[in-house]
């Protein structure tokens, strides 16, 4: 029986003392400097592989060090459990086992069953921690979410930042809640039912604090990220690197009880060895939650369009659970109204929107224009559960739109359609933080670092980004507080009208896509669409193998019209509609029952949508 995996490198508190272990090829003697009441400065032993390791007794939790370079540089540790003064300031030791955890019955979640809410722990409060969050998990259930997904919570320079820029990857945000905070976030969100998802970035380390390449060779010129050096998961020495990111996943999967790790921007991982790194990863991770009895994932964001990440290993694949659906989310925007900016000029609104449903990407091998070459490969055989959807996330938002809701620019009854095309596609459907009752605070770039230099850097570049995509979009200054405040949700919104109804709409909705059959499938291959692009409308129809039958009918347009729904023999029955006074200002409704001698032509009111289920 294989042994549960457990942390080698850091510090692990053992018996009457704490065991130091570093690894640091590039150093040849290290020191460990212990703080507290009686400071001592240990000499660490070298040991093959590049490795450093003592054994200083009388050293418990809670005590904090530093490791002493060669070249008398005192810096964190790499693989650091907590930073309580941030990235510059010492390690402090950290006690696993002390935790007293609530979830031993847990098995996790099946990968179809997610609903995933994704959230940035620093604006989804006033608090803007991991406890204060435990009081909103009864509201995300009564939604019907299954997953939260925190974006970055890695230590990173100062109190506020998206988390892309974490130099501490072993260390929960300090400002956040460190350790034990985001532990009993965890802990709670399982005893309500609810799985948690970590972002996680495996492709660059943010530039201030990062102190990895004085220790070993961590990175490498060899590539180009857009965000700093890349990692060096295929040079010489990579073998230490790559067993660092291996292990951070191994981290929080056993550690912190995580379900699933989201895997940022893997595009700009490169690895040209036999055994790419996410095949590493993923094998190792699997066999992890296989001995610890859980269900767990590895999710990737990838622009890709290549199969190869989601397929298993066995059929050549990296074996990676799932992916974000990209194609999807630019396929629905275009939608509803053409776009010639960047990646957006590549889709054809309700023509990809159909495809995206049926097949996955929209591109699997054709030119791209936005790329200037062919782009993707087939994803028809991948089953639905392998898709991440959204209309709305924090690089969508933030980014693409400059930090602006889609509710301070759309229309309720646009708000509503999107949400019912996201919540009964075959996929995984996932939510960002404050869209499902028309959240109306911005999500803008927001950072505190403490090098002045960085800082107008960053100011300087985000103005360009913004100039050049989003013109006319009013610029607000990454580093300002102002900034930050700005993209706190308004808890006050969601208790009244018109927000009251948009989220009434988002529960119905995931109510019905959880209690119907041919909703919760994730049935990619059991899907129907037909549209015209023409009179902007579209008919997805999904199925189960039980012979249950779901219908969505989507008016795209702004004026009322007859859309030809297609019965394929099945009589329909109204189930709802985004129109009901439920939901806000009333409409007509469609008609409750077709597919008897009716008509085949549906009157659906202007930009609407409509779900039937089969009889």
């Amino acid at each position: 029986m294989r042994r549960v995996w457990g942390m080698r490198f850091g510090a692990s508190v053992e018996g009457s003392g704490v065991r130091f272990r570093l690894w640091a090829p590039r150093l040849h003697a290290v020191q460990v400097a212990i703080a507290g009441q009686a400071p001592r400065t240990v000499p660490m032993e070298p040991e093959a592989g590049g490795e450093f390791v003592v054994y200083a007794d009388g050293v418990s939790a809670g005590a904090d060090y530093r490791f002493l370079t060669d070249g008398g540089r005192q810096l964190p540790d790499p693989v650091s459990r907590w930073q309580p003064d941030a990235v510059h300031g010492p390690s402090r030791v950290v006690d696993p086992a002390s935790f007293d955890w609530s979830d031993q019955a847990w098995r996790g979640i099946p990968l179809e069953q997610l609903v995933i809410y994704e959230l940035h722990t620093g604006t989804f409060t006033p608090d803007g921690t991991f406890d204060r969050i435990i009081p909103q998990l009864p509201y995300l259930c009564d939604l019907g979410v299954t997953a939260i997904e925190l974006m970055p919570v890695a230590q990173f320079p100062g109190s506020r930042n998206w988390g892309y820029d974490g130099v501490d990857l072993y260390a929960p945000q300090s400002s956040y809640g460190g350790p034990n905070g985001l532990k009993r976030l965890v802990d709670a969100c399982h005893r309500s039912g609810v799985a948690v998802v970590l972002d996680v970035v495996y492709n660059h380390l943010g530039p201030e604090g990062n102190y990895l390449a004085e220790f070993g060779p961590y990175f490498t010129d060899s590539y180009r990220t857009p965000w700093g050096q890349a990692i060096n998961y295929d040079g010489a020495g990579s073998d230490g690197v790559r067993r660092f990111f291996v292990e951070n996943a191994l981290y929080w999967l056993t550690e912190y009880h995580v379900d699933a790790l989201r895997l940022d921007a893997i595009h700009g991982i490169f690895d040209f060895s036999a055994c790419h790194i996410l095949q590493e990863m993923a094998s190792a991770f699997h066999a992890q939650a296989e001995e610890l009895g859980r269900r767990a994932f590895l999710i990737a964001e990838s622009d890709l369009n290549d199969a190869r990440v989601i397929r298993p290993r066995d059929l050549g694949g990296y074996g990676v659970d799932a992916q974000w659906l990209d194609d999807f989310h630019h396929s629905l925007y275009t939608a509803f109204a053409p776009d010639a900016r960047g990646y957006f000029a590549d889709f054809e609104g309700l023509r990809s929107l159909g495809k995206a449903l049926q097949n996955g990407f929209v591109y699997e091998g054709q030119h791209s224009v936005y790329r200037g070459r062919r782009h993707g490969s087939s994803s028809r055989d991948c089953p639905g559960r392998q898709f991440v959807a959204f209309t709305q996330n924090h690089d969508q938002i933030g980014n693409a739109r400059g930090g602006i809701r889609p509710a301070e620019e759309s229309s309720l009854s646009r708000q509503k359609l999107a949400a019912a095309v996201l919540l009964f596609a075959p996929y995984i459907p996932l939510l960002f933080m404050g869209q499902e009752y028309g959240e109306t605070a911005g999500f803008y770039y927001f950072t505190e670092h403490g090098d002045a230099a960085l800082v107008q850097a960053v100011r300087e570049g985000r103005r360009s980004e913004v100039g050049a995509f989003l013109p006319g979009v009013e610029f607000l200054d990454p580093q300002h507080a102002a900034t930050f405040a700005r993209s706190k949700l308004k808890w006050d919104l969601h208790c009244r009208a018109p927000h009251s109804g948009i989220l009434a709409w988002y529960r119905d909705c995931t109510a019905a896509r959880k209690g119907h059959a041919a909703l919760a499938n994730c049935r990619k291959d059991l899907v129907r669409t037909e549209w015209d692009s023409r009179y902007r409308w579209l008919v997805l129809e999904r199925g189960d193998p039980s012979g249950a039958a779901a219908m969505l009918v989507c008016n795209f347009a702004d004026a009322p019209q007859a859309v030809e729904v297609p019965f394929h023999g099945v009589p329909w029955s109204l189930r709802m509609w985004s129109g009901d006074a439920r939901y806000g200002p009333p409409c007509a409704p469609p008609a409750a029952r077709i597919g008897e001698g009716t008509s085949s032509a549906l009157e659906m009111a202007p930009v609407s949508a409509a779900l039937y289920f089969g009889t």
